[in-house]
């Protein structure tokens, strides 16, 4: 149990928890219009298709400090709005507020160690430098979720890695970033019907 448990809001009693495979993807970002398709971002925009494609509509949620679209107790999509190295204040409310188990998260975030166009689904696995990420484990008490990794590519030649992940694509990279969204809807879509190895079995090869 995570020494944050005290702090966050707890599910009604007569709320049974949802039994097995994903029901919460997270897409990390930054709020904020100045972030707004930052490679920082591409989780975000991965969940927002995610959420037209599933007519579900965003909504702000305060206990969860979070953009929330949901369909039912099946599928709830987030957007937290802590910023990025406080991602986990907010997956953990869910998380608490709904029963969920690590395992039926997955975490949605761009991963600079892989080139622009992989993705990448894992089931565990350390912080790899992502803050994001960093918070999610330190809230959740462990590294065992699943999470997807979109690439996208190294700081190239003095470029400063934090200008870089909150810098916005190019125009020559756009139509390699709506490819690997795609696949990562399609990807997330498996993950969720079919389960996360058959979504790593099928879509980690692919770009």
């Amino acid at each position: 149990m995570s020494i944050f448990d005290r702090f966050l809001p707890q599910a009604p009693s007569e709320t049974p928890p949802p039994s097995g495979g994903i029901r919460l993807v997270v897409g990390l970002g930054n709020p904020g219009e100045q972030y707004d398709q930052t490679r920082h971002n591409i989780g975000f925009e991965l969940v927002d298709r995610i959420a037209v494609a599933e007519a579900l509509k965003w909504a702000r949620e305060r206990k969860f400090r979070a953009k929330i679209a949901k369909q039912s107790a099946s599928l709830i999509l987030c957007k937290p709005l802590t910023y990025m190295n406080l991602s986990g204040n907010s997956v953990a409310r869910i998380a608490r507020f709904h029963r969920l188990k690590p395992e039926q998260i997955l975490i949605a975030y761009d991963d600079v160690d892989l080139p622009l166009g992989r993705l990448r689904f894992r089931a565990e696995g350390s912080a790899g430098g992502h803050n994001g990420i960093k918070s999610i484990i330190e809230y959740l008490g462990t590294k065992q979720f699943p999470r997807l990794k979109i690439g996208v590519g190294k700081a190239q030649g003095s470029h400063d890695m934090v200008d870089h992940v909150l810098g916005r694509f190019t125009d020559e990279e756009s139509p390699e970033v709506e490819k690997v969204l795609a696949i990562a809807q399609d990807g997330v879509s498996c993950a969720l019907s079919a389960g996360l190895d058959a979504a790593m079995n099928a879509f980690n090869n692919r770009s």
